[in-house]
């Protein structure tokens, strides 16, 4: 189990207002793993039921339970704080995509990140010598 207490508790005015964010990350290998980044990054986590926990700052608070191709969150976040929750995601390392409500359940803002890109090539390709000669770029010496 992944307990910790040492976070900030959510500020009360937090506790007053419906869940206004979900999402998932996709690849994240258990909710357990996940909290234990969360509280890496300083927040508190304790178990929210036998393979979910919940985690907590002064600004969010939000359930994470791993299914079998992803892992859910849902919960409270300060609006204002929306980007830096996606901030602490990306720096996590794994797909995800969080969407942000409000009080009448109306999609403000969705954030996805970490789709996986094709590899950076260490060096330039090399161009064809004809290609090459055809624009004027191969050496004397290399002709």
């Amino acid at each position: 189990m992944d307990i910790s207490d040492e976070g900030q508790p959510l500020e009360p005015v937090w506790l007053e207002i419906n869940n206004n964010v979900c999402g998932g990350l996709k690849g994240a290998p258990s909710a357990s793993l996940v909290a234990q980044r969360f509280i890496g990054a300083g927040w508190s986590s304790r178990p929210a039921s036998w393979e979910s926990y919940e985690v907590e700052t002064s600004w969010c608070r939000i359930e994470v339970e791993a299914t079998d191709t992803r892992t859910l969150l849902n919960g409270v976040v300060d609006p204002d704080r929306f980007a830096d929750l996606a901030a602490l995601l990306t720096r996590f390392g794994l797909p995800f995509s969080i969407e942000l409500y409000d009080d009448d359940g109306e999609l403000l803002q969705e954030i996805q990140a970490g789709t996986p890109s094709a590899p950076i090539r260490e060096t330039a390709p090399r161009l064809p010598g004809r290609l090459l000669a055809r624009l004027g770029l191969v050496t004397a010496a290399r002709r």
